[in-house]
């Protein structure tokens, strides 16, 4: 911990005191000393008024001169009056001022050990309170109570201390939901992926076992079930693969070389791999945009996004129809719009469009739910956004926006 301004604060208040206290000490010793100078004054003053009242004649120069001679160690005169002088005040009013003066000074010389000991001891006890009250949020995040408001504003050691475990705390309240959210999850993943594997495999089971139990059955039927179990083994290998690719994409494993693509050859790569799809339903696609337009991705990727959004397009558009594809380019992004002309998307399932496994009311027998969801996972992370525009029996529109 970098600040220790509690402690700084109490070794502050402790030398602010004793530095008080001796200014005090000085002020008090001052005024002693002035006390005791007037008092032997007045009482000198005396003495030489009563002589020059008495003895006219003495002269002042030599009263001066007595006064201010070095003191004589002889205490005679002065004990014929019983007077002390290594014990007792010759001015009395000295002893009562000596007295006050002594008692203030033990006063403050008590004080102040009391005052910089209640200094300290209001430091440690603050600082045991802070400990006591650390043991006990620990204790309590131990028990996976993470609703804890423990951030503290302050700026010594202990604060910075709680404020850290505060910042732990709200981690590992983020990573206990995002648990339970990931648990949540997988279970549905599971159990779409389940669905989705169930019906292929047993309608492969079925047809194979047709094949097998009917030994009369006739070419061309067989051919027909081979067919079938030919195109649900491609609906099973692009879900596996699919998902392998999704998951990859979840955990931050794919690694994507990034370079400066042209956006028509990623286009154009893309319409080859729906080529045989367009060219059953007699769909034609059309580009338009400028041949210079870059975008800076891993061109694999986003092919592969691509490829998914062209073939829901052309399994939703209407025989002999047509497919836009413009790409326009700013000092922001670069955007692609793709729009068919197709039976649209119900308002309903437009929001879920993206959602993986979901099958909207227009979907395809063959959907699987997968593809979409796909594309959205590869755009994300190349820095991208994907949305969607559509209206039932008019078409459906999909805006990707690379941003720079």
């Amino acid at each position: 911990m970098k600040n220790k301004v509690e402690f700084k604060r109490a070794i502050f208040c402790s030398i602010l005191v004793i530095l008080i206290t001796n200014i005090v000490f000085y002020i008090i010793n001052f005024y002693e000393y002035k006390t005791y100078t007037l008092r032997f004054n007045y009482k000198i003053d005396n003495i030489v008024t009563v002589l020059n009242e008495k003895y006219p004649d003495i002269d002042k120069q030599d009263i001066i001169k007595i006064l201010n001679s070095q003191s004589s160690k002889s205490d005679f005169v002065l004990r014929e009056y019983g007077i002390n002088i290594n014990k007792d005040a010759f001015i009395l009013e000295n002893d009562k001022y000596f007295s006050r003066f002594l008692i203030l000074n033990i006063s403050i010389t008590v004080i102040l050990p009391l005052i910089i000991f209640y200094i300290f001891l209001k430091y440690n006890n603050s600082k045991d309170k802070k400990i006591s009250e650390i043991t006990k949020y620990i204790e309590e995040i131990n028990n996976k109570n993470y609703k804890l408001d423990i951030e503290d504003n302050t700026e010594d050691e202990l604060s910075i201390l709680k404020n850290e475990i505060y910042k732990v705390t709200i981690m590992l309240k983020e990573i206990a939901e995002n648990s339970k959210k990931d648990k949540k999850s997988l279970k549905n993943s599971l159990q779409d992926i389940s669905h989705q594997l169930k019906t292929p495999l047993t309608s492969i089971v079925i047809m194979l076992d047709n094949i097998l139990d009917n030994k009369q059955m006739d070419i061309k039927t067989q051919e027909e079930f081979i067919k079938d179990i030919k195109r649900e083994i491609i609906n099973v290998n692009f879900l596996v693969n699919a998902l392998l690719k999704l998951s990859k994409i979840d955990v931050n494993a794919v690694k994507f070389n990034k370079t400066e693509e042209y956006i028509n050859n990623i286009l154009k790569s893309s319409i080859k791999n729906v080529a045989v799809l367009c060219d059953l339903k007699d769909v034609q696609i059309t580009i338009e945009g400028e041949e210079d337009n870059k975008i800076y991705c891993d061109s694999n990727w986003q092919i592969e996004a691509i490829t998914n959004i062209l073939k829901n397009c052309v399994e939703h558009s209407e025989q002999n129809t047509k497919i836009d594809i413009v790409h326009t380019q700013n000092q922001i992004y670069s955007k692609i719009e793709i729009s068919d002309h197709g039976s649209g998307i119900k308002q309903k399932d437009l929001p879920h469009i993206f959602e993986r496994f979901y099958k909207g009311e227009n979907s395809s027998y063959d959907s699987v739910g997968i593809g979409l969801a796909l594309s959205k996972s590869i755009i994300e992370s190349n820095n991208g956004y994907i949305s969607v525009q559509s209206e039932e029996n008019e078409g459906t529109k999909f805006v990707i926006k690379y941003f720079k």
